[in-house]
């Protein structure tokens, strides 16, 4: 059974085009500063990011563009970390 997103808080950069990329993440009271953005692509309703964070975690990330909420799809840490890999 899959879970539904999480809610997340997102500060971003809009660049000159106005377009906005993800540079921290908000997780409860976790901070995560994104280091890379490894991917983005578009959907109907939703633009998604695919990032690793200063936490060397792998994160896909979605904002929904009607209600302008930011969600946690997917999360995933390497396997040295303390965390497996897990679809929300």
């Amino acid at each position: 059974m899959k879970a539904a997103p999480i809610n997340i808080e997102v500060s971003c950069y809009a660049g000159y085009r106005g377009e906005q990329t993800p540079r921290r993440l908000r997780l409860g009271r976790s901070r995560i500063q994104v280091l890379e953005v490894v991917d983005q692509w578009l959907a109907p309703d939703h633009r998604y990011f695919k990032i690793r964070g200063d936490d060397h975690a792998d994160y896909i990330i979605r904002h929904d563009i009607t209600s302008m909420r930011w969600e946690l799809i997917f999360y995933h840490c390497a396997p040295s970390g303390p965390h497996e890999a897990m679809a929300v």
